[in-house]
């Protein structure tokens, strides 16, 4: 059963000090389940003064200390996967595999951070006078806030919060108000770990009245956002107003490659499944799909195939691949984007309409022949919607590839090492992956560039943006 689900403030969890709630919805059918806690000023300053005193506390617990209390959550983590599960189907939509995965995924998150926790290294300096020591030491940057979105709510959230309990710091996060109940799952398990109070803040409430006020204030050091690139550059802008470093995870257009020695079968296979995977509401789906000419027909037409069989529906039955889009505004969307498609002379080889007038289900569409002036060339559509188009030469294909702003992910797909080496070299993209889908393991980095934001919420390099480097010199008297 979903429970009406409460804010965390200072270890304890409990409603808004005015009571406000918000209500959330099952995109499989469009009604309420429950109700999120509404938060306001007054319990945006009991957060901020939680995470100074739990900042307070947690630096001085030793990196060993840390990581064993972070390992105890990845544990209890895995041991409420079914039942976080099912609520995050129940609120967002996506299979319950899907679900169970994600939940299980950001155990291993959770495990990898601890891990790092004991390797924050600093360094000494060789000195050029005798009995001088020369030091560089990390240090936790302190109070985080973070903020997180709706389509993967415990894997974006388990990133900001691992990598900034690891690193010694506190954190507030402003979680999704669609779907609060997996997000607040997932919190769970550090309080029940035995995190201490005031270090784990969780808040929902209005976006932009809660980052507008955050940001700013002076007990916050360290920004955190996943979103879409529009709501990014203004929070970076506010931040840089004040000084906060950020880690911004913003928005994509992710071009996949196909080469006419490509193994086509295999492209297929992987790309069907991450394009329509949690309906395509994913910010490294592959959407623009360019397939050389001569296997351009062989691959739309198994393309097409894969699509066609795609089981829609309620992501609790388990017959199900794809669920319903999280909320309405995404079917008025998509609409959209194949409407201005269509008028611009694109055909629909598949899908293109909502299904049902029940929930927020719309079929897997796939389209051809799509003007470059189409919106859904130049905006990221965040739906089941894959645009496949054709290239003759590798400059022809490196110029579309790098013709957005955008440069989060890219796929590839291509038997020779020569043509894999120069995609490395040309496509310009924070991530690329070649003849599989090798992205968001919690080991290596994922962040992107250009438009799609800077810093990165995976390996190593993410827990540096947590850490500040402090220079120590002693002369020995």
């Amino acid at each position: 059963m979903y429970s009406d689900v409460q804010l965390l403030i200072d270890g304890a969890w409990g409603p808004a000090a005015s009571g406000k709630t918000i209500p959330v919805l099952n995109p499989a059918t469009g009604e309420a389940i429950g109700t999120v806690a509404h938060a306001e000023k007054a319990d945006l300053d009991r957060a901020l003064a939680a995470a100074e005193k739990g900042f307070a506390t947690w630096r001085k617990v030793s990196a060993f200390d840390r990581y064993k209390t972070m390992r105890k959550a990845a544990d209890i983590l895995r041991a409420n996967a079914g039942e976080i599960a099912g609520l995050m189907t129940m609120e967002q939509g996506k299979p319950l595999v899907e679900a169970k995965g994600e939940t299980l995924a950001g155990a291993d998150v959770i495990d990898w951070f601890a891990e790092e926790a004991r390797r924050a290294y600093g360094r000494t300096i060789p000195a050029r006078q005798d009995g001088v020591y020369q030091l560089e030491i990390k240090e936790p940057v302190g109070p985080v806030a973070a903020f997180t979105p709706w389509n993967f709510p415990i894997n974006q959230a388990v990133r900001k919060v691992s990598a900034a309990l690891a690193a010694g710091c506190s954190i507030i996060i402003k979680g999704p108000e669609e779907t609060p109940a997996a997000c607040a799952g997932l919190i769970d398990a550090y309080v029940k770990a035995g995190v201490p109070a005031g270090v784990v803040n969780l808040v929902f409430g209005v976006p932009g009245d809660i980052s507008s006020y955050l940001i700013p204030h002076p007990t916050i050091r360290k920004i955190s956002f996943t979103g879409s690139t529009a709501i990014g550059k203004q929070l970076a802008m506010l931040a840089g107003q004040h000084m906060k470093r950020v880690t911004m995870e913003l928005g994509g257009h992710a071009p996949a490659i196909v080469f006419a020695d490509a193994d086509v079968d295999t492209a297929v296979k992987i790309l069907s499944a991450n394009k329509f995977r949690n309906a395509g509401q994913v910010c490294v789906a592959p959407t623009r799909f360019m397939v050389q000419k001569p296997v351009y027909d062989e691959f739309v037409g198994k393309f097409v195939t894969s699509a066609k069989a795609i089981k829609v529906g309620d992501g609790l039955d388990e017959k199900t691949r794809m669920g319903p889009l999280a909320h309405s505004r995404r079917l008025d969307a998509l609409e959209a984007f194949v409407g201005d498609a269509l008028a611009k002379g694109a055909k629909l080889e598949t899908g293109g309409r909502r299904i049902g007038n029940k929930g927020y289900f719309f079929e897997p569409t796939v389209l051809t022949n799509v003007s470059r002036e189409a919106r859904i060339m130049n905006e990221e559509p965040f739906g089941p919607v894959a645009v496949i188009g054709s290239f003759e030469t590798f400059d022809e294909m490196v110029t579309e590839a790098n013709r957005l702003p955008y440069g989060l992910a890219a796929y590839a797909y291509t038997r020779s090492e020569k043509t894999a080496a120069a995609l490395g070299n040309a496509i310009e993209t924070g991530m690329i992956s070649i003849n599989h889908h090798g992205l968001a393991l919690p080991e290596v980095p994922f962040g992107g560039v250009k438009d799609s934001g800077y810093g990165t919420e995976g390996g190593a390099d993410a827990l540096s943006a947590y850490l500040n480097t402090k220079f120590i010199t002693q002369l020995n008297v």
